[in-house]
């Protein structure tokens, strides 16, 4: 029987809300399941994981962004080969947004039924957590640094939308320098106002940040935006969203397999932003796992 990890806190606490909806609309047009409640941050993870030796072969994450993160991360720290599946209900939704997952839970749990299997590449990255010692995750969609973790950090304190929250902080934010190294290529010196490593397409709540990039490459989406006035930020905003933003000056993309970043002030903190998640800061090294996870997608 498949396993839905459910976290009842994303979305704002929605998700335990609507549970028993989303919970019928999956037994109608998925099929029988057993479901799995988080409580805490990581609980995601380890369930995964648990369900993953003990033989599960489809795990299914009911939550955001970041329960899909967790679920993956259980998955993959397994060595199992597992199946992912995503039933959206969270705030950001960015993941199945590159997935073409519809958000509804009817049309979701569809594509749970009659969707097609791929295997996807995914990010490993290692890095600072808050205490200070050496860590290591993965990751399916975008990792960041600049001023989305600002933005993001914003969104959970002050429960406030995506875009509110990016004008409110460009506002306040300063570049910050960088060193850069792109698989065996010389390091070098970078300023911006963000750094983005994205496996997937989207981010910061259906920003359209690496409109080229593609889950079965083998290669990360490097992009990094230049140290900007508030009033560029304000007016580029709408071609970050729709993806046209690659053209600009400003704006820099390459692709790579491994990367690593570093700052290059002596003694300045650097936050990390995972998959919507702050888990940490540079420096960090970013490695591309090729056709790492099967995943169930629209057909």
């Amino acid at each position: 029987m498949s396993v839905v990890i459910v976290n009842p806190s994303s979305a704002g606490g929605s998700t335990g809300e609507a549970w028993p909806g989303i919970a019928s609309d999956l037994r109608t047009h998925f099929g029988p399941f057993k479901a799995v409640f988080t409580k805490h941050r990581g609980d995601a993870a380890a369930i995964a994981g648990e369900a993953a030796r003990k033989g599960a072969k489809f795990i299914i994450a009911c939550g955001g962004d970041g329960t899909v993160s967790e679920v993956a991360n259980g998955i993959l720290s397994s060595g199992k080969d597992v199946e992912l599946g995503i039933l959206p209900s969270g705030t950001g939704g960015d993941f199945r947004r590159t997935l073409e997952i519809p958000a509804q839970s009817r049309a979701a749990a569809r594509v749970l039924k009659t969707g097609r299997t791929v295997r996807i590449d995914a990010g490993r990255v290692s890095f600072i957590d808050h205490n200070g010692a050496d860590a290591m995750r993965y990751f399916l969609g975008v990792a960041s640094c600049g001023m989305s973790t600002k933005v993001i950090e914003r969104v959970k304190v002050e429960k406030v939308s995506f875009a509110y929250s990016l004008l409110q902080t460009a506002m306040r934010t300063e570049p910050i320098r960088l060193v850069v190294q792109l698989d065996d290529s010389h390091e070098r010196q970078i300023v911006v106002s963000n750094l983005c490593i994205a496996n997937a397409r989207y981010f910061g709540g259906g920003m359209k940040i690496a409109p080229n990039a593609k889950l079965t490459d083998g290669k990360f989406d490097v992009v990094g935006v230049a140290d900007l006035s508030t009033l560029k930020i304000f007016t580029s905003a709408p071609r970050v969203y729709l993806g046209s933003h690659l053209s600009m000056p400003e704006v820099s993309h390459a692709l790579a397999r491994k990367i690593t970043v570093r700052t290059a002030d002596r003694g300045a903190e650097v936050a990390l932003e995972i998959d919507g998640e702050l888990p940490g800061k540079l420096p960090a090294t970013f490695q591309i796992i090729p056709e790492a996870l099967r995943v169930r997608v629209n057909c």
